[in-house]
């Protein structure tokens, strides 16, 4: 969602998004932070010397660096897993978790769900449909060992399946808090029907750093 009346900072934050993701491409990882600082110490030049009303400049810098830090910082660990051995592999257990737990989870909230999970930020979502959402996802990593990624072990894709789970869920909700807040129903119109783009990539930007330093730090394949 671009600031009203703020052409050049919406254009900007979006080429700077795209930017940050890639920026582990550049083969030295030790370029994210200075790349990350920068885009702050930019946004709070441009933002200072553009101001429109003083009441609204604190609003309108957090959401450029919002947007920034919520899409793009989080999306770019997608591109840092890649570059991991394995890293293929891992993203498809990426996109297998998070698209059975979302799949498993509807289904079982429509058959089973009786107990609200989060009414606040999501009126529909049920503690069932969650329980359901997690086994999907243990599902989809069981796949993903017996099946092209042997690599993964029995605690690897019970762990994963668990923590990148809750964590997509989260992911779901976060976004759902902030549609809510700003009183709209989709996060855009590029798919009809499904709330956006953002509404089918809420549970992978949450999943994708998780994954990451997991992979990093714990997973031994």
């Amino acid at each position: 969602m671009a600031l009203p009346g703020r052409f050049v900072e919406s254009c900007l934050a979006a080429f700077c998004g795209i930017v940050l993701i890639f920026v582990p491409l550049l083969g030295d990882q030790s370029l994210i932070l200075p790349a990350v600082i920068g885009i702050f110490f930019l946004f709070t030049l441009l933002f200072l010397f553009r101001i429109r009303n003083i009441a609204d400049a604190a609003h309108e810098v957090a959401f450029a660096i919002l947007a920034q830090l919520y899409i793009p910082l989080l999306l770019m660990h997608l591109t840092m897993l890649r570059q991991t051995p394995y890293g293929v592999q891992w993203l498809i257990v990426i996109m297998l978790i998070v698209m059975s737990n979302d799949s498993v989870a509807y289904y079982s909230g429509r058959a089973l769900g009786k107990h609200r999970l989060y009414p606040l930020v999501s009126p529909k979502k049920s503690v069932e449909g969650a329980v359901g959402g997690l086994l999907g996802s243990m599902a989809g990593t069981l796949l993903a060992r017996y099946t092209f990624f042997p690599q993964l072990t029995l605690r690897d894709a019970v762990l994963t399946a668990l923590f990148i789970g809750m964590l997509g869920q989260t992911g779901d909700l976060f976004e759902s808090m902030l549609k809510r807040s700003f009183g709209v129903k989709d996060s855009g119109t590029i798919f009809p029907g499904h709330g956006g783009v953002l509404d089918r990539m809420d549970s992978i930007i949450f999943a994708a750093p998780a994954t990451y330093y997991y992979v990093i730090y714990v997973f031994k394949g």
